[in-house]
């Protein structure tokens, strides 16, 4: 698709410091989940050396109505300006684009291995597998420092309930048992067998800090899951 304008209609805060950014979806506009787009501020009133273009996954499926996209907030120029936005400004939007999709074999389970906003495909590719009634076994390991920092977390337990073929592990690194009753510290060897016994049959999909990505897929090396069925998406920078 060539590259188009859309309209900011909501904006909200959706996890400490992590705001969503909802806009209309133009006419005829077709996206898988899990694809992004890139998104170009227009005459923005400040610009730093990181430029105004950034790729965002969109987190709605397609079938949510409209698109939306979700971001750290931290200080640079395009977060400063992105923030400030009004209701009824417009961004340019060049895509979709990216092959993070879930597989089509529907006997094969899928395994999301994500840490902190790499959740941002996955929350689309999981809604949209929920809302289709696609029959694949997803097991989604969420990695957090805590409740409070965790973007969608609420969404996840709907789709749960929703979905019989979905498992749900939240993770947080920095909970105590006090703050939190389920799984805590890092996602590790141990913990993947736990909740997926045939741990090298899945396609894993990895996706969040570089470091963490990295970590992963040494691990799902040493459960022998072979590299063909290892899928990754890095967020550096946010």
């Amino acid at each position: 698709m060539n590259e188009v304008r859309i309209k900011l209609i909501k904006k909200e805060e959706v996890a400490e410091g992590t705001m969503a950014f909802h806009f209309e979806k133009p006419e005829g506009f077709e996206f898988q989940a899990g694809q992004f787009a890139d998104f170009t501020l227009i005459n923005p009133p400040e610009a730093d050396a990181e430029g105004n273009r950034r790729a965002f996954s969109f987190v709605h499926s397609p079938d949510e109505g409209d698109l939306m996209f979700t971001t750290r907030m931290r200080d640079s120029a395009f977060k400063r300006v992105l923030k400030n936005l009004s209701v009824g400004a417009e961004l340019k939007m060049d895509g979709p684009y990216g092959s993070y999709v879930l597989h089509k074999t529907e006997s094969t389970p899928a395994v999301f291995l994500i840490g902190g906003i790499g959740i941002t495909p996955v929350r689309s590719i999981i809604s949209d597998a929920t809302y289709r009634k696609l029959p694949h076994k997803i097991t989604l390991f969420y990695s957090n420092k805590t409740p409070e920092d965790t973007a969608f977390l609420e969404d996840f337990n709907r789709f749960a309930k929703e979905n019989s073929n979905l498992t749900f592990v939240p993770v947080m690194t920095r909970s105590t048992e006090e703050e939190w009753q389920g799984e805590r510290g890092h996602i590790n060897a141990e913990m993947i067998k736990k909740y997926v016994p045939d741990a090298h049959t899945p396609i894993y999909y990895i996706s969040g800090p570089k470091a963490m990505v990295a970590t992963m897929r040494e691990i799902l090396t040493d459960l022998k899951v072979n590299e063909d069925n290892i899928r990754t998406e890095q967020f550096s920078g946010y």
